[in-house]
């Protein structure tokens, strides 16, 4: 396993994160083989837990929590608020009232008394950037976080969030969990850039491009993976953006091939030789989707095959534009833009 350090915190990570959101029913990984993961992830030298609060609407800390009971000392451990909890219109949101609430009951949850990461899940606009930091800056200083991040903002907020920091005299970001893939590369041009100029950490969730580069899909095969199940419009191939992501599998499986490697090397490989990557997070729903995965962490790839990869996907370039989680709202609701 390689490491790296969280930004400029001087925290030391693994480069590959365990992403705990299939732990539960999303995934339909119940306790003792979510263990088991968090067992094999930590013999293989992961020491870095990532979760959040919506996962299974709380079921994904409950689990986290049992398997690191004895060994919270030994990683680090990151979660997630701001996505609706229920129907309750305030349990969801960037606010000092549900932040509060809301750590305290993930901290209950995960059986701690402090996290090392929590992070605002997406932006919210409803919510000033001073009063976040505010109430996350408290929340350090009682000693319940010892650093806080951002999770999918658009490049511009999280420059925004970085001046509101320093404006108000309040601790800033210091990381940021956006989409980072061979299949999505936007971030490339406009987020990656921002996290290095300010020194963040970046925490990179679905490496694997919601396993479209995980090997099980290929073409003239039924398409059959969890999400599939869970958001069809994913995998539909009579959509444009899917025809083009199944095209640039094909020719991606080619360059691992050649390489000696598995698809899921080639990704996972591909996401932490950017210098501006700390760690990718993987979520493996089994103990076999976890070997598979662990076993791109020496992985180093070669200028050749990284030149191979930009031939295919050019750089910046996201094959499925619409699945993007930063759009500004303007863009996505008529009536912000037209009122």
């Amino acid at each position: 396993m390689q490491y790296r350090t969280l930004g400029r915190t001087g925290v030391q990570v693994s480069t590959l994160a365990l992403g705990a959101m299939n732990f539960g029913a999303i995934g339909r990984t119940g306790q003792e083989e979510a263990t088991a993961i968090v067992d094999a992830a930590l013999e293989a030298g992961i020491n870095v837990i990532d979760t959040a609060d919506m996962y299974g609407a709380g079921e994904s800390e409950q689990l986290v929590g049992k398997a690191i009971a004895g060994r919270r000392d030994d990683l680090v451990l990151a979660t997630k608020a701001t996505m609706p909890m229920g129907e309750e219109r305030n349990h969801r949101g960037s606010s000092r009232r549900w932040l509060v609430t809301e750590l305290d009951n993930s901290l209950d949850r995960l059986g701690v008394d402090h996290v090392d990461l929590y992070q605002i899940h997406r932006w919210d606009p409803a919510t000033s950037d001073e009063e976040t930091l505010s109430a996350l800056t408290d929340l350090q200083r009682a000693g319940k976080i010892r650093y806080f991040g951002s999770s999918t903002f658009p490049a511009y907020r999280i420059v925004q969030a970085q001046w509101a920091a320093r404006e108000h005299h309040l601790t800033r970001y210091v990381t940021e969990q956006p989409s980072y893939s061979i299949l999505q590369r936007g971030i490339e041009s406009h987020v990656l850039p921002v996290t290095e100029e300010y020194g963040m950490g970046v925490l990179a969730w679905s490496p694997l491009a919601s396993g479209w580069l995980s090997g099980a899909i290929r073409a003239g095969r039924e398409i059959s993976t969890s999400r599939s199940a869970i958001l069809p419009e994913r995998f539909d191939l009579g959509i444009g953006a899917n025809q083009a992501r199944m095209a640039a599998v094909e020719q991606l499986a080619e360059v691992a091939e050649e390489a000696g490697l598995t698809l899921i090397q080639l990704a996972l490989g591909f996401v932490t030789a950017h210098p501006g990557v700390t760690s990718a997070i993987i979520g493996p729903r089994t103990l076999d989707h976890l070997h598979s995965q662990v076993a791109a962490a020496e992985i180093v790839l070669s200028a050749d095959v990284l030149d191979a990869i930009d031939a295919i996907v050019a750089p910046g370039t996201d094959l499925a534009p619409g699945e993007k989680f930063d759009t500004p709202p303007a863009l996505l609701d008529p009536a912000l833009r037209r009122r």
